[in-house]
């Protein structure tokens, strides 16, 4: 039997310092990418939530100016380690909801 169950991914991200808060540290953004209306026991609930979170990355890094290419590598970085970040996350939630596992419910 197939479940649902509503869970939520969390991804933090640094973003990156605009050059006018250079000398302040770059703020944490977090991104929550819901997975509650996706069957995630299917190839299309995954392909979803990999768009989602691809999003969420693109989301949470924010984008750098062409003229910056300090910014830009910035940019690239964070994507990289937050997608790294989030592999092995979104790897154990898919098998957790993709468990082989009996739902019991009680009747009167």
């Amino acid at each position: 039997m197939t479940k649902l169950l509503p869970f939520s991914l969390l991804l933090s991200a640094f973003a990156v310092a605009t050059p006018a808060l250079a000398q302040s540290a770059p703020a944490e953004r977090r991104v929550v990418v819901s997975t509650a209306d996706l069957n995630l026991a299917t190839a299309l609930g995954q392909r979803a939530l990999d768009r989602r979170l691809a999003h969420a990355v693109i989301e949470a890094c924010e984008t750098a100016s062409d003229a910056d290419l300090a910014g830009q590598n910035e940019v690239r970085r964070c994507r990289e380690d937050a997608s790294r970040r989030i592999a092995a996350r979104r790897d154990e939630l898919v098998r957790l909801v993709s468990r082989d596992t009996e739902i019991v419910f009680a009747s009167r």
